[in-house]
């Protein structure tokens, strides 16, 4: 029964009645204003994190007295990717510390302050050592690693921050009812509306992500120092709107240290053959007559927490495919016919695959699944992203067999007599890349948009941003992997490398869907312990 005011009441949005919850639609709520500057500021650092990334293959591949392709430091193909790789496991890892600052100490905001001045500084280093005359100086590589340690430091405080301080300005934990325009009510859904934000979030990322398109455009039309100035200048759009806005956001504040309460957790388990029951206060004191510290609340949200560990950390090699974006797939594209357009602007294409994907998965396909109540929850989602990642690459290796099987110089592209000092490519359009990049915007959007949205609902409530880092260490692992696997990232090899990815990644799939499938069918549940925990229940699921 929907409890309603008279006629001539105005219908206020108050907390729904189980029946309510069960017989009325849900629905995506009301996005708060500060939803949005946060979202308009994190897009601002994509646009800043693209621009600067995306010239890098060439700038460290390919050498200044290049015919063919823009390049600075001349290091080589398997060694610039390394060195990417590096950079990419630095950037990764550095999001722990800083999710543990922010989460004992800072809290988030500040963290997240501190990681932007890291990122200008870099930015401005990038920009000073890349000039013409730093170049002839021999600033080049010296500026280069100086610039991606402190890229690398800020990329990492943000990753550590960003989304769960994006997640933090939605404040309603409880359903509550809505009359809508046409008169009529619906359910304010907490799940749908974090969904909601993050997968528009991501939307914002890759329309900024085009930052790729202009910066490839100056660096060929002018040089890298135009193309590095650009993202430098435009990263004070995400530090001004932070700092004007400031007393409008939602800044909540460090819980403290729970870290070693956490571990204490772990050991107790441990040493009852890890089953988190028997941390339990009730159990310890039974079994052990011992009195902890911790209620029954925090075993449950540890227990939460550690799902979304074990799922979070089976995404390493989805990292370690999608890295190929950045470096082997530029070089591919160089390999190809371009005509005009810079190897490392193709990329853009996979910004374009998520802008236009995007609004078809979110107004869509989940609408409508949930209109005919087909169960299409963060695990089965996951599931269908690897698969697509796989397919991604399978298509990667045919692309390069194709590169192969053309000439002029056929396995040794750009490297033959016949290709007049690398100035002529084998006889392959670059545009055939093009479905490879919608496939992976696919691959995206169903697995990094789901592990943010999953990161975020199931960490403990003092431990989001920890439990946000973990997703970054494990992208640190698959470029970990993908510098072990430098050796083979030459021609021609290449296309046992695409292909090796492509089966790794579905070997992977099917023992995590049989692992984790159950956990969505429990995932409401899953959710609804902050409600639980607020109201002062006990939680023993």
């Amino acid at each position: 029964m929907i409890i309603v005011p008279s006629e001539d009441e105005e219908f206020q949005r108050r907390d729904a009645t189980e029946e309510e919850i069960r017989s009325l639609r849900h629905t995506v709520d009301d996005i708060p204003s500060t939803v949005w500057i946060v979202a308009f500021a994190g897009a601002a650092e994509r646009f800043t994190y693209y621009a600067v990334t995306a010239p890098w293959q060439n700038y460290m591949q390919n050498g200044m007295d290049d015919k063919a392709l823009p390049g600075a430091l001349g290091l080589g193909q398997s060694t610039a990717t390394n060195i990417y790789n590096a950079f990419f496991f630095f950037s990764y890892l550095v999001p722990l510390p800083f999710a543990i600052i922010s989460d004992t100490w800072l809290g988030r905001y500040r963290t997240l302050s501190i990681s932007l001045a890291f990122y200008m500084a870099g930015c401005l280093v990038m920009f000073a050592t890349s000039l013409p005359t730093s170049l002839r100086h021999g600033a080049g590589v010296g500026g280069l690693a100086s610039a991606m340690i402190l890229i690398g430091l800020g990329v990492g405080g943000v990753k550590a921050t960003f989304p769960p301080f994006l997640g933090d300005q939605y404040t309603h934990t409880k359903p509550q009812v809505l009359k809508r325009n046409d008169g009529e009510f619906v359910i304010a859904d907490r799940t749908l509306t974090i969904q909601y934000i993050y997968n528009v979030f991501y939307w914002f990322t890759n329309i900024a992500a085009l930052s790729s398109i202009a910066a490839t455009w100056l660096e060929k039309e002018y040089g890298f120092w135009a193309a590095y100035l650009l993202p430098a200048c435009f990263l004070w759009i995400a530090v001004i709107l932070l700092l004007v806005q400031a007393n409008k956001l939602v800044k909540a504040p460090p819980q403290g240290n729970i870290l070693p309460m956490a571990a204490r957790t772990l050991i107790c388990a441990a040493r009852s053959k890890f089953r988190l029951d028997a941390a339990k206060p009730v159990y310890q004191l039974e079994h052990f007559s011992r009195t902890v510290p911790w209620d029954e609340n925090f075993i449950a949200e540890m227990k939460r927490g550690l799902i979304a560990c074990r799922v979070i950390s089976s995404f390493v090699l989805f990292y370690l495919c999608f890295n190929q974006i950045y470096n082997n797939l530029v070089s591919q594209a160089g390999q190809m016919q371009l005509n005009g357009v810079p190897n490392d602007t193709i990329q853009a294409l996979n910004g374009i695959g998520c802008i236009v994907l995007g609004p078809v998965f979110q107004k869509l396909l989940y609408p409508l699944l949930n209109k005919h109540k087909i169960s299409f929850g963060p695990i089965g989602r996951i599931t269908v992203a690897f698969v697509t990642m796989a397919a991604a690459m399978a298509y990667a290796a045919g692309v390069q067999r194709l590169i192969y099987n053309t000439g002029p110089c056929y396995e040794k592209p750009l490297a033959c007599p016949a290709s007049d000092s690398g100035r002529i490519p084998n006889s392959v359009s670059v545009w055939i890349q093009t479905p490879v990049y919608f496939i992976l915007a696919a691959a995206e959007i169903l697995g990094f948009v789901t592990a943010s949205e999953y990161a975020y609902s199931k960490a403990p409530k003092n431990m989001k941003a920890l439990v946000q880092a973990l997703t970054q260490v494990t992208a640190g692992v698959g470029a970990a992997l993908g510098m072990s696997i430098s050796p083979v990232v030459e021609d021609p090899r290449l296309v046992i490398m695409y292909t090796a990815l492509a089966a790794s990644m579905l070997v992977v799939t099917a023992p995590f869907w049989w692992l984790f499938k159950k956990y969505d069918k429990i995932d409401e549940d899953l959710n609804a312990l902050n409600l639980t925990i607020e109201e002062g229940k006990t939680d023993t699921a």
